[in-house]
């Protein structure tokens, strides 16, 4: 499979036809938990990956006592790849929560200093639990994008004094201020491509995401893979990333 893959990668081909810069087909389903914040199922391809918001109140950090927080988490399970294993997370887990955090929080997506209810005293705590279904490659974006999608659907709960009112949601959404967007490239020889399979990332050599906002913010950097990518090559995926991220802006529903 692998003298397969990179065979077609040198005739400029790609297993399932798409070409370098193509996207499979992104589709996007809001506020599929109805005891959740805010919820969503996204698929890219046949990677499936549902995303949820929980909200709670708490004592600020001490170096940041205006400001709510944020926590992703990411779970693997053996129903979306039977090559996961229970028990402690896997580095690579550990690798899609912290990538997935980092182009929020870089990208300064949410604003925090909306989520204190007392300075010092009481914030707001964010946490998104993202969950895979079905697992066909480029975790990484599809995680990322569920995370997004989840975080534009949560309502805030009621707040009764310094009590949450679990279950009773106000019509207040989780401040939003930008559109962190993660897109992944992998490169297989000396050929790079977008959304990645499961078969083509079994093989490739390196693998960078790229997180963006607006027309030229670039939020973070995840690279991965024994190989290496060169100075000309990270550029022009970084181009490419604000071209393809279009695509997934009209999959959000995002209107310019």
């Amino acid at each position: 499979m692998k003298a397969y893959i990179k065979k077609l990668a040198d005739e400029n081909l790609r297993i399932d036809s798409r070409g370098f810069d193509e996207f499979r087909e992104i589709k996007i389903e809001q506020g599929v938990f109805k005891k959740a914040e805010g919820s969503a199922l996204v698929s890219i391809g046949d990677t499936k990956i549902m995303a949820g918001v929980k909200m709670d109140v708490g004592e600020p950090y001490s170096d940041s006592p205006d400001e709510g927080s944020l926590m992703v988490s990411f779970e693997e399970s053996q129903m979306a790849n039977p090559k996961w294993e229970g028990g402690p997370p896997r580095k690579e887990a550990i690798e899609v929560a912290r990538t997935v955090d980092r182009g929020i929080r870089e990208s300064k997506m949410v604003d925090f200093k909306k989520l204190c209810v007392k300075s010092g005293e009481l914030v707001w705590k964010v946490f998104v639990d993202i969950y895979p279904l079905n697992y066909s490659g480029n975790i990484i974006d599809a995680c990322s994008l569920a995370a997004i999608a989840a975080l534009m659907n949560a309502r805030m709960p009621k707040l009764d004094g310094n009590k949450v009112l679990y279950g009773k949601l106000s019509n207040k959404k989780v401040p939003l201020t930008k559109l962190p967007l993660t897109t992944t490239f992998v490169k297989i020889g000396d050929k790079i491509m977008v959304d990645p399979s499961i078969q083509e990332e079994e093989i490739m050599d390196a693998r960078l995401s790229i997180s963006t906002s607006g027309k030229d913010s670039i939020n973070a950097l995840q690279k991965s893979g024994q190989g290496a990518f060169t100075l000309e090559e990270i550029k022009e995926m970084v181009k490419k990333s604000f071209k393809i991220r279009k695509v997934i802006e009209k999959a959000l529903g995002v209107k310019k």
